[in-house]
Formats: C-alpha cells, structure tokens, sequence
C-alpha cells in the first residue's frame, strides 16, 4: 500500500511538471520573438520624476486660460495659467516655466500619454506601472526600469553606481506612500542592480563617508559577507540573491574608497553654478545628476517626492501649489539642459521629464469611466481661490518631456482637445511605448527578456511595446 501510494505521488508530480513544461513552452511560443538589439543613441538616462500626477493643462500642454472669479464653473476652466511661448514655434508651455521653454529646441514634447483604469486609478498603482511597464498585483516582483537598464548595459564607470536614485527621502508613512516606493527595487534581477538611494542630494557628501574609520569599516564588510552566507533568516533566498546582495555592499564601499565619491560633493561647485540650480532638494538633485552624468553614471533618478495632499498632488489649492512647483523645477532642469550641452554631454544623455497621471477638473479616471474621487470631491463650481486648480486623476492625456540621446529636436508628437476634457485624440501614447522608445535610445531591444520562474519576463509588458520612431532625428 505504502509503495503504491508512493507511486501515485510521484506519478501525479511527474505529470504536474510535464503540464507545466508544457503550458511554459505554450506560452514562451505566443510571446514575440527576440529582435536584434538596437543601435543606443545615448549612454545616460535621467528620469525627472514628477510625483503626485503633474496636470498637463497647467504646465506643457495650454488651454483657454480663464482667471479666476468667485463661483466660476468648473467646466470653463482649462488652464489657470496663460500660454507662453518656446524656443520650438509652435510648442507653447504655461506662463512660469520661461526656462524650459528657452530649451525646448533642444528636445520634444509627448503630448498623449494616457494610462489604463480598471477600478481605480491611484498613486500607488500607476507609479508601479510607469516605472516597471506592468500593472501590481504580480506573482514576481517587477524590476525597475533603472534596474533593467543597469543589469541590461552594465555600468558605464564600475566605480559609479548604474542605478541612482535622488531626492526619495522615505518619510511618508502613509500606506500609499509606502505601497509607491514598492518601485525603488531591482526585483527578482537582484539587489546589485538596485537603485543607490541618496535620499537628501545636499548632504549626498556626507552619506559617503564612515564615521568609524576604515579598518573597522572592513571588519564590518566581512562580518556582512559572513552573515549573508550563513544566516538563518536567508535560508529560503537563493545562492544568486545572496551573492548579489554582498555585491550590492562592495558596491557601495567601492564607491566610498573611490575618487568618484568626489562627485556626490555638491560643495565643490562654483558658488553661481549652486545657486543657479538650488531651488531647494530637487535643483541640488538636477546639480548631482550633472555631475554623475559627467563620471559615468548609467541610470539617474530625481524626484520631486510623493506627499499626499502636497507638491503634484494639488487636490487643493492647486492653482497656487503649481506656482511654487514651478518656480521648484523651471530654472534647475534648464540649466540641466544647458549644462549638459555645453559639455557635450546632451547627446549621449537622455533626459525624461514624466509624472504617473495627469489632472482634470472634473473627471477623475478617463473619460466615460469615472471612478471614486477619494478624499477631496470634484465640485462643479469654483467658489474660492483655494478651489483653483485640476483636481481629479485623468488618466486619457499627459506629458512626458524627452531630451538629447538622439532626440529630434522642437518636435512635438500627438494632439489633445481644446475643449473639455482635453483628452489624447490623435497618436495616444501607453507606457510600454514610452519605455520601448527609451530602451530604443540604450540600444535594448524590447523584446528583451530574463527568465524567472521558468518563464520569460520581458522588459516591456509581453514584449510587444513599440519604439515611436517619430521621435528619434
């Protein structure tokens, strides 16, 4: 009884994993195939993080500009801001961002990002999806796209980390703000390639240096080795993420015997350079970025950082909430822009300036698809100034920002509405097309995949995102 009862058992495991193979093989076999790699225009990437949901109406995309009057309809307004002029004829910006638009010959304008909307569209959610090309929940942890490159191209300087990330503070402690940093991870592709968090730009000097001293700092290395190798806890993490997470610490202790820790040292700037980008965190962190580019750095993050009701999160009092954020990212990114270039180092470099979501008036999710306000309610009337502003979620239209890497120049791609709501109506844009046009600038093909649990993962969602070639001189 005992060894037939043994039999069955591994009768039935033997055919779990041949339907497993099988409906693995399947499935490999309806994906797209691998393509040849493509040829990189840029080296660099940068990715300015506009965090909270950047409303496109307010900031790259003007619509009728109608002022404020107690009572106003909602409906009328489109733009609390008046259009202004760019260096790119036609391209116009919204009045307070005069900086960028002197540098908008230099780069190009996605209009008609749009992102999808089951039940929700929320922070957490979409700032998951824009920066790991898939929609939470999955079965693996998704990498982020700096992870994808990072582990895709290898580093540029192996004494530069590939992936940094700046101006994240990890504060907040609400659940949707941790639930947003579930992103700031390499996933399954290993800690080595995450992100090397530099939290406060200002003090990025600082966090490079050991308060104990070298030879205790070495004693420590090794007894981290040691507790990696041997610990209990990690018994159910595999021998590849144990030895990527030693990596990930020599890494980092390379970096601080290294010359190139000298770059993270923000004081060693002229003094009308520092002032010209600091406008606060997130200019120092534009000025940190320069100065990675310049070492070797493969992958930039700088974030204006997520805080509920605050920064791009403009439920309320939105009208003066985007006065000051502008005033926070015009002058640093154009001087990013200038800097770069001046150094011949834009062609190489490619900046993405992007946020999860943009904003409406009145809807919140996409058009024909209205989901739950949340906290603050969509009012069809306007009856003070704290009322001014897009408040609700919308997801059918926004802005991404590209320049340099081999970016054509004054260019401007797809068309929104003039009238409300101002959604996507000619070449709209989904995520997967965004990061197969970056990953086009690396020269990584989209199709471009790691296995994990026995299956292909592929760095656009199932491979079939698509470069928009429009967009390359």
């Amino acid at each position: 009884m005992q060894r037939s009862e043994l039999h069955r058992r591994d009768c039935l495991k033997s055919m779990s994993g041949a339907i497993t193979a099988a409906l693995t093989a399947q499935y490999a076999a309806s994906l797209p195939a691998a393509e040849p790699v493509p040829s990189a225009s840029a080296d660099c990437l940068v990715l300015l993080w506009m965090a909270g949901g950047m409303a496109h109406t307010e900031t790259f995309d003007p619509k009728h500009y109608e002022p404020f009057t107690p009572g106003i309809e909602s409906r009328r307004v489109l733009s609390t801001f008046p259009a202004i002029h760019t260096a790119a004829d036609p391209i116009k910006f919204t009045q307070g961002l005069e900086e960028m638009a002197s540098v908008m010959d230099e780069g190009a304008l996605i209009r008609t990002f749009t992102c999808p909307v089951t039940d929700s569209i929320t922070h957490a959610k979409h700032q998951y999806h824009w920066h790991t090309g898939y929609l939470p929940p999955l079965s693996v942890v998704a990498p982020h796209l700096g992870s994808v490159i990072a582990r895709t191209l290898g580093p540029n300087n192996p004494d530069v980390p590939s992936f940094v990330d700046i101006n994240e503070p990890m504060a907040e402690a609400s659940r949707e703000a941790a639930g947003i940093r579930s992103f700031l991870t390499a996933g399954f592709l290993g800690v080595e390639y995450g992100p090397f968090m530099v939290p406060h730009p200002a003090n990025a000097a600082k966090q490079l240096q050991s308060a104990i001293g070298s030879h205790r700092t070495e004693k420590r290395m090794q007894g981290y080795r040691d507790l990696v190798r041997a610990g209990q806890r990690l018994e159910q993490t595999s021998g590849y993420q144990q030895e990527s997470m030693i990596r990930s610490m020599e890494q980092a202790y390379r970096l601080m015997n290294s010359p190139a820790a000298k770059s993270f040292d923000l004081s060693t700037e002229p003094q009308e350079v520092y002032d010209r980008y600091n406008t606060g965190p997130f200019g120092l962190g534009c000025l940190l970025a320069r100065r990675l580019v310049e070492r070797g750095a493969r992958f930039i993050e700088v974030h204006v950082p997520y805080k509920p009701f605050g920064y791009w999160d403009t439920h309320e009092d939105g009208h003066s909430a985007v006065v000051k954020l502008k005033q926070m990212i015009d002058r640093p990114i154009a001087q990013l822009i200038r800097d770069l270039r001046d150094r011949n180092l834009l062609s190489r470099t490619l900046i993405v300036l992007a946020s999860e979501f943009s904003r409406d008036v009145l809807i919140q999710g996409k058009v024909g698809k209205a989901v739950t306000a949340g906290r603050a309610a969509i009012a069809p009337t306007m009856p003070t100034v704290q009322h001014y502003g897009m408040h609700g979620h919308f997801a059918d239209a926004g802005s991404i920002l590209l320049w340099g890497g081999g970016i054509k120049k004054g260019f401007a791609y797809g068309e929104t509405a003039d009238e409300h709501p101002c959604k996507s109506v000619k070449n709209p844009v989904e995520i997967e097309d965004v990061h197969a046009t970056i990953y086009r600038a690396m020269g990584i093909s989209p199709r471009q995949a790691y296995e994990v649990e026995r299956r292909p993962f592929y760095v656009t969602r199932d491979g079939v995102g698509k470069p928009i070639l429009d967009l390359f001189g």
